[in-house]
């Protein structure tokens, strides 16, 4: 009695789990009816009639890192068909570039399937076809590129596979999102052969950068030097041409105050008489300086009759002075008459040698014979 019940239960849970499925959120699945597509099943409860409606299963594959950190791919079915972005990561494969170089390439795939109807029955293994049409690709476009350029277009690439990978993929159902290039690794004599290139390149840099450094100190140094000569010329321009203005205005100075003094000079003396005062005046102011040195020897009187006649004239200027500061309220002598108080005579001697006082009749000879004047 017992079992019987129990087969009855086990039929029952059979046919309920058989008969109701709960899909969850961005899940989807595929039934079939008696073998053949009926529907797609989405999320929520839902019913199906036992032994005549099932899932449809698809392959699925999983990219796993192990306990030692080696990737690996763990492939299955399920019957859940997941809505969202999925990733789809492979472990990296060699290509060969234009260029003859084999290089390791990781890749990573990103599509969500738009079609669940497509995905199930264009394309028996998905996953295994989007990897396989990734590699394929790659090694198309990587095959007509050189390293360097390989290195440098890394958005180029992924953009040609994009493109090539979803004209294929729209007919499975499926939205390619994005291709990206996880690492791209050379081989190890090219990687030392970049690395050596690239620390000569960067060497290279340093020296043109000095080189161009000393350039433009070497151009400022220069320009700076001709800049301070020209400031300097003119300022010394600009110092001469004051320097001989000032030297101007004091010589037309000196010119203004001798012109002054000789007109004073010459309105004191007698006419005619004041060019021998300034004779003169020179000779004595000479003769100090024919006199210097240890070898020069003179013998006075030397020209006595031109000093005399000098001596001459500056006393009769000293008498007239003295005669107009004394002039009180009457005129003075004549010229050549004999003042009352004086018994010298007013007019200036007469020089030169062997000259004798008039009205004296005496000679007067020196005691050596050189003629004497009378002051």
């Amino acid at each position: 009695m017992w079992i019987a019940v129990l087969i009855v239960l086990a039929i029952l849970a059979a046919f309920a789990t058989a008969s109701f499925k709960i899909v969850g959120q961005a899940e989807v699945m595929v039934i079939e009816r008696l073998g053949r597509f009926h529907r797609v099943a989405r999320s929520g409860l839902n019913i199906l009639i036992p032994w005549f409606e099932r899932p449809r299963s698809i392959d699925v594959r999983y990219f796993e890192a192990g306990v030692g950190g080696q990737k690996k791919i763990t492939a299955g079915s399920t019957t859940r068909i997941d809505l969202r972005e999925q990733v789809l990561n492979f472990p990296s494969q060699p290509v060969i570039t234009k260029d003859n170089v084999t290089i390791d390439i990781d890749a990573v795939l990103y599509y969500r399937v738009a079609d669940p109807q497509k995905a199930t029955y264009a394309v028996q293994n998905l996953p295994y076809a989007l990897e396989t049409l990734t590699r394929t690709t790659l090694r198309n476009i990587v095959g007509e590129m050189e390293l360097d350029a390989t290195l440098a277009s890394r958005d180029a690439i992924n953009t040609r596979m994009r493109e090539v990978i979803e004209e294929a993929a729209i007919g499975w159902g499926v939205d390619l999102t994005r291709v990206e290039l996880q690492a791209i690794e050379p081989p190890r004599d090219i990687k030392q052969s970049m690395e050596l290139q690239m620390r000569a390149e960067r060497e290279r840099r340093a020296a043109v950068t000095n080189a161009e450094a000393t350039k433009r100190a070497a151009i400022l140094e220069s320009e700076g030097v001709r800049e301070a000569q020209v400031r300097r010329a003119e300022g010394e321009k600009d110092a001469a041409i004051l320097r001989a203005q000032g030297l101007a205005t004091a010589r037309l100075a000196m010119a203004e105050a001798e012109a002054q003094a000789l007109t004073r000079i010459a309105s004191a003396l007698p006419e005619g008489e004041a060019a021998m005062y300034l004779l003169g005046v020179k000779y004595l102011e000479a003769l100090p300086k024919i006199t210097e040195g240890s070898g020069t020897t003179i013998f006075l009187p030397a020209e006595a009759t031109g000093v005399m006649g000098a001596i001459g004239a500056m006393r009769e200027l000293l008498v007239r002075s003295s005669a107009s500061g004394a002039r009180g309220g009457s005129a003075s002598p004549p010229r050549g008459s004999t003042s009352p108080t004086s018994s010298q005579p007013s007019s200036p001697p007469q020089l030169g040698a062997g000259s004798a006082r008039q009205g004296a009749g005496e000679s007067d000879d020196g005691p050596d014979g050189a003629p004497v004047a009378d002051l």
